[in-house]
This record gives C-alpha cells, sequence and structure tokens, in this order.
C-alpha cells in the first residue's frame, strides 16, 4: 500500500501567526502517528514562516519512537542564514530516513515546480552526495512529463516526488486523464531507471483515490495542507484515518 506522510507545516504557520507554542506541531504530529500515518513531512524555509530549525530534534524523536520515517524537504541551494543553518546542517543535526530536494525560490509561496534536470547537474550531484553521506535517502521533486527524469539517478538520489498540481488543478477541473497520464508514464519511467516513486501537492481525499489508482506503484503521498484544512472539520486522527482509507482501497 502507498504511504502516508503527513505534512505539518500549516500547523507551524498558526502557531507562528501569534507566537508561542499553540497550537504545537509535535502534539499534532503525534496524533497523526497515533493515526496511523506512516510519516511525517516539514519544510523548514530560509524565512522561518513555518516549521523552523527548532521543530526538528523532537519531530526526528517522535518518528524515531513510532518507527515511522522523517521527510525534510528544501532547497539546497540556499545559503545559511541567521536562524537558518541550511538544510544540510539541519538533516546533519536529526537525520532523516529521507531528504527531498525541491527548487524553491526564497519568497515562493509553496512549491510549484521540479528540477529541471537538463544541462550540467553536477552541482546538484554533489549536494546529493552530501545528503546520502548522511545516510538519508535522497529524492528530487520532478514535474510529471519531465523529459530527463531518468537523471535522477545519473546523480544519486534514489527517488523523484512528482509534483501533482497540476493533476488536482485538472482533476478538480472535471478532466484529469492528461495529467494523469503524464503523472502514471513519469512513474513508469523513474521505475524503469530504478528509482522508488513519491507524490504530492494537492493531494486530497477528493482527489487521491484516483490517482493511486492510475499511478502504479507510488510508493508514498506527502499531503499537508488539504488534510489540515480537512481536519478543522473533522479532527485530525479521523482526518489521518480517512486518508489511509483511501490509500488501502
Amino acid at each position: 500500500m502507498t504511504r502516508l506522510s503527513v505534512n505539518v507545516n500549516k500547523i507551524a504557520v498558526l502557531r507562528n501567526s501569534r507566537g508561542g507554542n499553540d497550537p504545537d506541531v509535535l502534539s499534532a504530529a503525534r496524533a497523526c502517528l497515533a493515526a496511523g500515518a506512516h510519516g511525517i513531512t516539514v519544510h523548514p524555509r530560509p524565512d522561518r514562516r513555518h516549521i523552523v530549525a527548532e521543530d526538528l530534534p523532537p519531530l526526528a524523536q517522535a518518528t524515531a519512537q513510532y518507527g515511522v520515517e522523517l521527510n525534510i524537504e528544501g532547497n539546497p541551494f540556499a545559503p545559511p542564514r541567521q536562524g537558518y543553518p541550511g538544510l544540510l546542517a539541519l538533516c546533519a543535526q536529526v537525520r532523516p530516513a529521507q531528504v527531498t530536494l525541491v527548487p524553491d525560490s526564497d519568497g515562493q509561496l509553496t512549491s510549484d515546480h521540479g528540477f529541471d534536470l537538463s544541462g550540467d547537474l553536477g552541482a546538484l550531484a554533489a549536494h546529493v552526495h552530501d545528503f546520502a553521506a548522511l545516510g538519508c535517502r535522497v529524492s528530487l521533486f520532478v514535474d510529471a512529463g519531465n523529459p530527463h527524469v531518468e537523471r535522477v539517478a545519473e546523480v544519486g538520489a534514489q527517488r523523484i516526488e512528482i509534483y501533482t498540481g497540476p493533476y488536482a488543478h485538472a482533476h478538480a477541473g472535471g478532466d484529469p486523464s492528461a495529467a494523469l497520464a503524464a503523472c502514471a508514464a513519469t512513474a513508469h519511467r523513474a521505475r524503469a531507471a530504478g528509482l522508488g516513486v513519491n507524490a504530492g501537492h494537492d493531494l486530497s481525499q477528493a482527489n487521491l483515490g484516483a490517482f493511486v489508482a492510475g499511478v502504479a506503484e507510488v510508493d508514498e503521498v506527502s499531503i499537508g495542507h488539504a488534510l489540515i484544512s480537512e481536519a478543522l472539520y473533522a479532527g485530525l486522527e479521523p482526518t489521518v484515518r480517512a486518508y489511509l482509507q483511501v490509500l488501502a482501497g
């Protein structure tokens, strides 16, 4: 079954809007794990607008206690600055099971595109090597239909994460067939290159079932915004269990 990693960034956004520690990111993560989530995802950004460096050690401890994975997302090219020591330093501190590299700029609202993967990938390969040396599995964020997806294996990463925003948009519009086919083809090519396949962005209870039915052998989906939004009405644990039911088919 495809595993569910819950992104708890939006819990931190709400906390940071008032200061203090309410709502508590760690308590929210533990509620998700108690409901059966297979992992926790976070994306600490240099501007510290949601998950911050201080959140990571307790989250790493919680996922270890539950025997599941912590996945840290981020741009490896973003330089360190006050309050943000850099993605590699953060991962060196807590040694997540997986690091997902994304090409976000500092001011980007959310991840909305994958790596291009054309041209010289030497600098990216060097970053992948550094994270792998920490014992992290490395996944690269890619667009569905990227013509160079096989190069992810060339730079030393073990997985791709398919950016599913266009699929979710097409599903909401009533005709997801082309976007779903692009995701399926990308997953197939990645598998043929020896890569694992993750997926994420704008996945929800409304579109997740069709996605996992149409894209074979997805290892993991990372879901945050929709899941946390739905949990405002139903609660975290029931919402996580509902997503797990969708994944179970």
